[in-house]
C-alpha cells in the first residue's frame, strides 16, 4: 500500500477521533441537521463547530448543502460505507 494511500485513510480515521466529531455523527445518525441545530445540542463554538465540520466533510463521511444562511448536514452513504470498509481492511477482516 503506498503512501498516499495511508493519507487518504489518515484523512477518514480522523473523523472519529474527536468526542465531538462522534457526538455530530451520533445527531446526523438521527436525521439531517442544521449548523445552528448542532450549535445548540453541542453547546460549542460556531468556529468550533465549523473546524470539526470541515474534518467530518473532507472524510467524505458527511455530506453539507446551504439552505438560507445555514449549512445542512447529513451523513454520506457512500462516504460512510467507504470508512467501514477502510476498517474492515485495517483489521483484516
Amino acid at each position: 500500500m503506498g503512501l498516499k494511500n495511508f493519507k487518504e485513510e489518515l484523512v477518514t480515521m480522523k473523523a472519529f477521533s474527536d468526542i465531538n466529531r462522534l457526538r455530530v455523527l451520533a445527531m446526523l445518525r438521527q436525521s439531517e441537521r442544521c449548523a445552528c441545530e448542532l450549535l445548540a445540542d453541542l453547546n460549542i463554538r460556531q468556529s468550533t463547530l465549523s473546524h470539526h465540520m470541515k474534518i467530518l466533510c473532507d472524510s467524505g463521511i458527511v455530506d453539507s448543502w446551504v439552505e438560507g444562511r445555514w449549512t445542512h448536514y447529513r451523513i454520506s452513504k457512500e462516504g460512510s460505507d467507504r470508512a467501514l470498509e477502510l476498517l474492515k481492511g485495517i483489521l483484516g477482516e
